[in-house]
């Protein structure tokens, strides 16, 4: 005999994964169970009155619990005897997904019967299977929900494609910007600096020599010229880096200048 089908459960799938594995909760939903104890582990021994057509039997027998995947399904076997009536052993793949807020149960079964139950033919076995499987997910169902399953851990639903996709905008948006590494001046602006002081000088000198009329009385005052412009334009510069929003302008004044020039002569003289 082989049989298939589904039962969505209205409870988390970790839920329906700890209610399989729960004794109790197997013994109240089994038709017709008288007893099931844990003897090992994943494993029981179960008795049960079952009723195929006119012939009524107690079976009794082990099942063993496999291939367990938690909290997505196991395999379960047995086998058990019923006495004349015959013997029945088999087994079923458990499997379990999330649907939504509930839970896909999907079953398929194998199983083989001998004796009595076996004359009584394939589809009124396969009848009767199919009965039993309905009454067993209808107690099971009301087991899970009247059941205190409070300290399973149940994983959060996942978040939607739209939501999943705006997380890592939101995660850069709503993260501290670095602030800003200050960046020191390379070594060929101090290299620069010097080569314009040293060009000023040499072109006030002879801007100098040449107003003296090349007789050398000019020449101090020519790179005291030089000089005074290097000056200005680091003034410039520095003002200018000090206070980059409101940049001023510096003038030269021509009385400060000539006094520099008369300055500068008289300590020539």
């Amino acid at each position: 005999m082989q049989m298939t089908g589904e039962q969505r459960i209205e409870a988390p799938v970790e839920v329906v994964w700890a209610a399989l594995n729960d004794p109790d909760v197997l013994r109240a939903c089994i038709p017709g169970c008288q007893s099931l104890e844990v003897v090992g582990e994943n494993r029981f021994r179960a008795a049960a009155t079952v009723k195929v057509g006119p012939i009524s039997a107690r079976f009794g027998g082990e099942v063993q619990l496999s291939e367990l995947d938690p909290p997505n399904g196991y395999r379960i076997s047995g086998e058990g005897s019923g006495g004349a009536a015959g013997t029945a052993r088999g087994g079923a793949k458990v499997s379990l997904a999330r649907e939504g807020a509930g839970t896909l149960l999907s079953y398929e079964v194998e199983a083989d019967v001998q004796g009595r139950l076996a004359s009584l033919g394939g589809k009124l076995i396969d009848v009767t299977a199919k009965q039993l499987a309905g009454v067993f997910f209808t107690r099971f169902a009301k087991e899970v929900a009247s059941r205190d399953f409070s300290r399973v851990a149940v994983a959060p639903v996942a978040a939607s494609a739209p939501a999943a996709a705006s997380a890592p905008a939101a995660a850069s948006a709503a993260a501290p910007r670095p602030a800003p590494v200050p960046v020191a001046a390379p070594a060929s602006a101090s290299l620069g600096w010097l080569l314009a002081l040293a060009a000023a000088l040499v072109g006030g000198f002879i801007l100098g020599r040449a107003a003296g009329g090349w007789d050398g009385t000019g020449s101090l005052a020519g790179m005291a010229v030089g000089l005074l412009t290097v000056l200005a334009a680091f003034a410039g510069y520095a003002f200018g880096r000090r206070l980059p929003a409101q940049p001023q302008l510096v003038v030269l004044d021509a009385e400060l200048l000539a006094r520099l020039v008369a300055e500068t002569r008289e300590k020539g003289a």
